[in-house]
């Protein structure tokens, strides 16, 4: 997933490896979808029905997205509409619906759920129930980043859900940036951050309860 600017001929790339490559019954490409962009349920979508059509297996991360601010300053500097969605709240729904439309699609879609949103967790949970998946159906995973939301993906984990920590990788200078993005980008970090510490400081004082 990447700019707005470049990420047409990215999806249009990892479609035609995804016709070429997703024959079998688990597919090998993956594309990711930000779901904050105004276009991505109906790229998506229209992967989908592509796949459908031409008997091949779509492989799809749902992520909110990660470039928010340079995406409007460039839509702002040269006049043209913005590409992210108005409200968090649409994206909120955005996502979640993305996450319902690969579940129904189960036969077609392996999707990865990437978020720290207990809500859009909760859906997931919800639609793989509804569609009669088996928990540990390998077409659905949840992944959260590496140190973030350990609460969400252990219980997933412990309910039997697949689940993955999604670790960034690479030199510093590339990786920090990521990460202060996330930071910066991720509207309720302060909340998120301030419940796993109430989280941790709870299973300490159960710790020290416990040794007394």
């Amino acid at each position: 997933a990447e700019e707005t600017w470049i990420q047409n001929v990215i999806d249009d790339l990892v479609l035609d490896l995804m016709r070429k490559h997703n024959k079998g019954s688990v597919p090998i490409i993956f594309n990711t979808y930000q779901l904050y962009r105004t276009q991505a349920y109906g790229i998506l979508k229209n992967h989908i029905e592509t796949g459908k059509s031409e008997g091949f297996k779509i492989g799809a991360k749902l992520v909110r997205g990660a470039y928010m601010e340079k995406e409007r300053d460039r839509a702002q500097k040269y006049n043209y509409a913005d590409p992210i969605n108005a409200s968090k709240e649409l994206t909120d729904r955005e996502f979640n619906n993305a996450s319902i439309l690969c579940i129904e699609n189960a036969d077609w879609v392996s999707v990865c759920i990437g978020t720290h949103n207990e809500e859009s967790n909760r859906v997931g949970v919800e639609y793989i129930e509804k569609k009669g998946l088996d928990v540990g159906d390998q077409r659905v995973y949840f992944a959260q980043l590496l140190g973030m939301s350990d609460n969400i993906t252990f219980n997933l984990a412990k309910a039997g859900f697949n689940t993955a920590k999604y670790v960034p990788f690479g030199p510093v200078e590339s990786v920090m940036p990521y990460l202060f993005r996330r930071a910066e980008e991720n509207s309720s970090i302060a909340g998120q951050t301030s419940r796993e510490y109430k989280l941790f400081k709870k299973e300490i004082d159960r710790r020290k309860r416990e040794r007394v």
